[in-house]
């Protein structure tokens, strides 16, 4: 059974399609053994209230200093014993000791095709207002393992989105999570537990149907 923690830091839209994905059998040997937040409004908080989820509070408004933080963040996800961490709208820069101990075992849920619009700044409504500025005809969200740099991780799954002429950045995002991102983290999460996906030379492979795929 893959045990992953799941951080999250707001309405926890793609926390619940974990959830569904569990209880409609889309993602397989998996349990959410606890939920991370660093925002104690985050109605993801509620979410995990409501499905039984063990569920903790970790904000850097609590603690001294970033070093103070970073250590009680990591005591949290340690004391969960996962297998998978996985940042789903976690607005929160991980601690280099936890990429370490975790080397390709976070994942992140991003809304773009990487390497488009993505890096220092681009998150949440941001990235869908910039796609729109420029003018760009297809986005989507990509799904990646989290390494030191700023969306740089191997690459795991992406899917593309269609942008209408008469998008706004709250259409556009809305798209983007239900054509996209709430199918591939799902997606990813199960292709990790049943042990298809394999990181090489910086390169995501993932087993599928007895032939490989390579995301990188």
């Amino acid at each position: 059974m893959l045990r992953a923690v799941v951080c999250v830091s707001g309405g926890g839209t793609n926390l619940q399609a974990i959830i569904d994905g569990i209880k409609n059998g889309r993602i397989g040997n998996t349990e959410i053994v606890r939920v991370i937040s660093n925002n104690k409004n985050a109605y993801a908080l509620k979410r995990a209230e409501e499905n039984h989820i063990p569920s903790v509070c970790i904000s850097p408004k609590d603690y001294a200093d970033r070093g103070e933080f970073n250590r009680a963040f990591l005591e949290a996800v340690q004391k969960a014993s996962p297998d998978l961490i996985v940042l789903a709208g976690f607005l929160v820069v991980i601690p280099e000791e936890i990429i370490a101990e975790y080397r390709n075992r976070i994942i992140n849920i991003h809304p773009s095709l990487i390497p488009s619009f993505c890096g220092t700044g681009y998150y949440g409504l941001k990235v869908h207002e910039r796609v729109l500025e420029r003018g760009v005809k297809i986005t989507g969200a990509t799904v990646h393992f989290v390494d030191e740099g700023t969306d740089t991780g191997p690459i795991i799954l992406q899917k593309p989105v269609e942008v209408k002429e008469d998008d706004t950045p709250e259409i556009l995002q809305k798209r983007v999570m239900e054509q996209a991102e709430w199918i591939i983290l799902p997606e990813a999460i199960n292709a990790i537990a049943e042990g298809r996906v394999e990181v090489k030379n910086g390169k995501c492979r993932i087993r599928k149907d007895g032939k490989d795929r390579d995301n990188g």
